[in-house]
């Protein structure tokens, strides 16, 4: 039985005590076990098994009280279009002053099929634009100087590292977009082979899933087919043959944050593209918990995870099911909890606490995207967005790791929080991996929304980060995350009690949550 009371101003904020006896590790875990269970499919976005699990949801909520807050009923449906690049009709080679050299797709170029439909074919010059960074409000534009019309833009990992890691993923988020208005025809990412999180091998298994975007224009990056792939990075000195640069000196450079140049490539991508199209249907699951304060009740705090995964795909040890366990039937579950936590806590909400259970994630933040944009409530009464995707319990919470808390005055309200649960806050510990871009928290913070993403705290070099590293390059994406894999139930409650704190904290603050003055996300807010 935990109590924790966290008190600001004159309101006190409440976790409640459960009652003896009850198992909340268990009940959440029963949750996950549900979602993740091989009925369900691995829950891909526009298939059956994902209707089942947002039939689940639809459920659990409705159990809670939550109220529909969908265009029908809890749902909120959403028009996409699938694109599988088939492979066998499709082909890749680099030209250079050696002659032609064949690349095999997705053996050695994945071509990604998300954000449009893709070029049917191109035979276009490749451009290095170093880390691919267009930040000149930073001081800092790996494009100053480079024509990238008409080319294919090839951009390595990492960044300098006098720039923060939420800037660099903001950068990195908007390059497909600002580089198609710039007139370049594709983009090519490199990764260093120190950077690399999930195996080339493993990367080449998802590779043969179908892609979605979304079927109306405007809510997508590009307007037109844009390109965006790649390499195995045991391939990727390719690229620069002839070029009188080497790689390996450009990715040792890019581990140590070092600068990076840009220059023209002597190289020319030759690419046939075959791709298959269809429509499909998926929806977010959207309900929310009335106010109870008669003006405040009109404001929304945003609680969101997503629901889909990766579903059926290339057989791994003879599994072909991508259950997505703790990516991310486990966030779900945790929303479901919360919602029991708020709903039975001594302290009502005052305002309304939004639940958004989201599809497409794994395709592009795609779903997120769409309710930030076409809230089921008016845009400009949603106060801020605590995303809950992948927090990892397969080591003690000890410390927590709120992805954006120094960007708004949400990170007071967490530090608060901190203090009161004894989990102190952690830096992001490894900023180039992009997480601030690469979760539904971003749909909202472009939306002007302030945010926060919720991992377990650990610091770079310790044990914590060997078992992280472990499980991304073993388990991350793969059919291996499943309820067969070892979790600590128990500690996803301490983190679920910590969201719930910082949520009723933020629902029953006198003022909206607000960008911190010196952020760069400020920009985005309405």
């Amino acid at each position: 039985m935990h109590t924790y009371w966290i008190g600001f101003s004159l309101l006190m904020v409440t976790v409640p005590a459960f009652a003896a006896g009850e198992d909340r590790g268990a009940t959440w875990w029963s949750h996950v076990q549900t979602l993740a269970s091989d009925a369900y499919e691995g829950r891909a976005a526009g298939t059956p098994g994902y209707d089942r699990a947002a039939d689940y949801v639809i459920a659990q909520f409705g159990s809670l009280g939550l109220k529909p807050a969908g265009t029908e009923g809890y749902k909120q449906p959403i028009a996409f279009i699938r694109q599988t690049i088939i492979a066998q009709g499709s082909s890749a080679a680099l030209i250079g002053a050696g002659g032609e050299r064949a690349l095999s797709i997705p053996a050695d170029l994945i071509i990604s099929g998300s954000g449009g439909p893709v070029p049917e074919a191109l035979d276009t010059p490749l451009v290095f634009a170093g880390y691919g960074l267009h930040l000149p409000e930073a001081g800092h534009d790996d494009f100053a100087g480079l024509d990238v019309k008409g080319k294919i833009v090839v951009v390595i990992s990492g960044g300098p590292s006098h720039i923060s890691g939420a800037l660099k993923s903001h950068a990195r988020s908007e390059r497909s977009g600002w580089l198609a208005k710039m007139g370049a025809l594709g983009l090519i990412q490199l990764v260093t082979p120190k950077q690399v999180e999930i195996p080339w091998s493993r990367r080449m298994a998802l590779a043969s899933q179908p892609a979605l975007f979304i079927k109306d224009a405007a809510l997508r990056d590009t307007r037109r087919p844009f390109l965006n792939a790649q390499i195995d990075p045991a391939r990727s000195a390719l690229l620069f043959a002839g070029s009188g640069r080497d790689f390996a000196g450009i990715a040792g450079a890019a581990d140590e944050a070092a600068p990076v140049p840009s220059f023209p490539l002597a190289q020319r991508l030759k690419v046939k593209l075959a791709a298959e199209r269809t429509d499909l249907s998926s929806s977010n699951i959207v309900g929310v918990m009335p106010g109870s304060d008669p003006r405040l009740a009109k404001e929304y705090v945003v609680l969101s995870a997503h629901l889909d995964g990766y579903g059926v795909g290339t057989p791994i040890g003879g599994d072909s099911i991508y259950n997505g366990a703790l990516d991310n039937a486990s966030g779900v579950a945790s929303l479901i909890e919360i919602a029991r936590t708020l709903r039975d806590g001594p302290v009502r909400s005052k305002r309304s606490i939004l639940f958004a259970i989201v599809t497409a994630e794994e395709k592009g933040l795609l779903g997120s995207r769409y309710f930030a944009r076409k809230p089921t409530v008016p845009a400009e009464a949603i106060v801020a967005n605590l995303n809950f995707d992948m927090a990892l319990p397969i080591f003690p919470l000890t410390s927590v790791t709120p992805i954006g808390y120094d960007q708004s005055t949400l990170g007071k309200e967490a530090e608060a929080v901190s203090q009161q649960m004894n989990l102190p806050i952690t830096p992001d510990p490894f900023p180039d991996r992009n997480v601030f871009i690469r979760s539904d928290q971003y749909s909202f913070i472009l939306e002007g929304v302030p945010a926060l993403f919720f991992k377990y705290g650990f610091k770079a070099g310790t044990r914590e980060a060997e078992v992280e590293k472990a499980w991304r390059a073993n388990v991350y994406h793969s059919p291996r995350d499943d309820v067969n894999q070892p979790v600590m139930p128990d500690q996803s409650v301490k983190l679920n009690d910590y969201v719930a704190a910082v949520a009723l904290r933020v629902a029953n603050a006198p003022a909206r949550p607000a960008w911190n003055r010196d952020s760069f996300f400020r920009r985005f807010a309405r």
